[in-house]
């Protein structure tokens, strides 16, 4: 029998790499839209023959349950959120209602729905914020920096409250940075490799930034959606992080960025206060040892090929147009 998935998010960088996915082991794949965003349907548009679009949205239950109700989803995968940490300083409500309160109207709409769904929950390595143990791994407490970090800390609770009080199988991924060519523009990652790439064209002659020291744990979004997939293949529910427990600097990213097009990136970045977060995270590096022992989780892209093909991805968009 053919399996159902749901994912909400569909459109993003995520989104699209598990709609992929689940679309070559031959699943039925549904996307949940919302009709007052601005469609961006670039990550999307060759699989639009593939998919089943429900309108909808996070805060409106009614339009969950009925979306739950059309897809009728083995899997339902939670992806959508205000997803830029920035973002949620100046809208830290519609960031607490959209990436907290949200997860709990798609629980309750598959509670009451497909109860016997599985439920995937995007949780993230934000919650962690100001780290009292390097590295973090499942049990690590969390000590958010941000609105997005509060907001995702409710969102992965809830989840685990409502597999503990209704037995559903929902589990959260807690999920490290992670990046791709389809990753926003807004984001960091996407912001280096885009500007060295216009700089290499002679479209732009600087690259503003904030903390250079600032250290994440980058890994590929193709690999990390493969993750998520295998949390719902495991006979109990459980919560996992995923990353790949090395750590790179900003600066880092930009000299393997500006290097791979034949680029000093000393002569074209500058540090801009106005990029530096009012509560900055300064290291984050996860300990995936449970996900690589129990879900048999590989990781396939490592940092400089992800920065290098990243850089090529823009740089071909760039010289298409």
């Amino acid at each position: 029998m053919t399996k159902r998935a749901l994912i909400t998010g569909i459109t993003g960088q995520d989104g699209s790499y598990l709609a992929e996915l689940l679309l070559s082991k031959g699943y039925k794949v549904f996307g949940l839209r919302r009709r007052t965003s601005v469609p961006i349907l670039e990550n999307i548009e060759h699989l639009m023959n593939d998919i089943e679009f429900i309108d909808g949205d996070l805060l409106d239950m009614g339009s969950l349950i009925n979306a739950v109700r059309i897809s009728n989803p083995d899997e339902v995968y939670n992806l959508a959120a205000q997803s830029f940490v920035a973002t949620s300083w100046i809208q830290p409500v519609a960031t607490g209602q959209a990436t907290g309160i949200g997860v709990t109207n798609m629980l309750e709409a598959v509670r009451l729905t497909k109860p016997d769904a599985r439920f995937y929950q995007a949780s993230s390595s934000e919650m962690f914020g100001k780290v009292v143990e390097t590295p973090q791994k499942e049990t690590t407490p969390f000590y958010p920096r941000s609105p997005y970090g509060v907001a995702k800390v409710y969102g992965h609770w809830i989840t685990v409250n409502y597999r503990e009080s209704y037995d559903m199988y929902a589990c959260s991924g807690i999920l490290f940075n992670h990046e791709s060519p389809r990753r926003g523009i807004e984001f960091v990652t996407r912001k280096v490799t885009d500007a060295v790439a216009r700089i290499k064209l002679g479209l732009q002659n600087e690259l503003r930034l904030g903390n250079l020291d600032a250290k994440r744990d980058w890994g590929f979004a193709g690999d990390y959606v493969k993750a998520m997939w295998l949390m719902l293949q495991q006979d109990k529910a459980d919560d996992f992080v995923i990353s790949t427990g090395e750590t790179h600097t900003i600066e880092e990213l930009v000299e393997i960025a500006f290097s791979h097009v034949g680029l000093n990136w000393r002569d074209y970045v500058v540090v801009d206060q106005k990029f530096v977060r009012p509560a900055e995270v300064e290291l984050l590096l996860g300990d995936c040892s449970k996900a690589k022992e129990e879900l048999g989780w590989e990781l396939e892209v490592g940092f400089e090929q992800l920065v290098k093909m990243m850089v090529d991805s823009d740089l071909a968009k760039l010289k298409s147009k």
